[in-house]
C-alpha cells in the first residue's frame, strides 16, 4: 500500500523542514558575518529565523552542529564559485588561477561578511578549527586537481603539495591581513599580486 505525504499549503512535510533548515542556516549566517562565530546562539539565531528551539533540534543537535553545517555551506559555495571560474577561463594553468583569485576576491568584496566567517578569528571552537584545517586541505586538492593537465609528467607530488600549501597559507593570511585593513591595497592589487606570486611557485611543475 503507497504511504501518502501530507501537505500543508502546497508543501510536503520534507519541504518544510528544509525551508525551517535554510532558515536557520540563514539567520547563523548573518549572526556570525555581523558579530563573529561567539554570538550565533541557538535563542538568537531561532529568534531571527522566528522558529521555535523545537525546530533547531528537529535539524541540529547542538550549537556547533549548526556553526559546522553554516561553514561547510560557505564552503560548498565558494568551491561550486571557483570551479566555475576555472571552466570558464582559457585553458591555461596561470589564466585559470587568475580566474578563481579574482572570482574569491570579487566575492569578498561584494559581501564582507563572507570574509569576517572565512577569516574571523576562529580560537575557541574545535569544531570550526578543524573545519578550517579540512577547508585548507579541500582547497590544496582543488588546485592539484586543476592543474594537474598542465604539470610535468615526472611531477615531484610531494614537492607539489608543499608549494600548493604554503601558497594556499599565504594567500590566507594576505586576505586576512587585507580585510583587517593591514594591508592597503584595492581588489585588483590584491588579485595582480597573488596571481603572479602562485606563477612563481608553479613555475618548477610546469614544463
Amino acid at each position: 500500500m503507497r504511504s501518502r505525504t501530507r501537505m500543508y499549503g502546497g508543501r510536503s512535510a520534507e519541504e518544510r523542514r528544509a525551508e525551517r533548515r535554510r532558515r536557520l542556516l540563514g539567520a547563523a549566517l548573518e549572526i556570525w558575518g555581523e558579530q563573529g562565530w561567539a554570538a550565533v546562539t541557538m535563542r538568537g539565531v531561532c529568534a531571527r529565523a522566528q522558529l521555535t528551539d523545537r525546530y533547531f533540534y528537529e535539524n541540529f543537535a547542538d550549537r556547533d552542529a549548526l556553526l559546522v553545517a553554516a561553514w561547510d555551506q560557505l564552503r560548498d559555495e565558494t568551491v561550486a564559485l571557483l570551479l566555475d571560474a576555472i571552466e570558464r577561463a582559457p585553458k591555461e594553468p596561470v589564466a585559470q588561477l587568475r580566474a578563481a583569485i579574482e572570482a574569491f576576491v570579487r566575492q569578498l568584496t561584494a559581501d564582507p561578511s563572507r570574509a569576517r566567517i572565512a577569516f574571523g578569528e576562529h580560537a575557541g571552537s574545535d569544531a570550526l578549527e578543524r573545519r578550517r584545517r579540512d577547508t585548507l586541505r579541500t582547497f590544496t586538492d582543488l588546485l592539484i586537481v586543476a592543474g594537474r593537465p598542465y604539470f610535468r609528467p615526472d611531477v615531484d607530488e610531494d614537492a607539489l603539495r608543499m608549494s600548493v600549501l604554503m601558497g594556499i597559507g599565504g594567500f590566507v593570511e594576505l586576505i586576512t591581513a587585507w580585510h583587517a585593513g593591514a594591508v592597503p591595497a584595492d581588489a585588483q592589487q590584491i588579485i595582480d599580486h597573488s596571481t603572479k606570486v602562485g606563477a612563481t611557485l608553479a613555475i618548477p611543475y610546469l614544463p
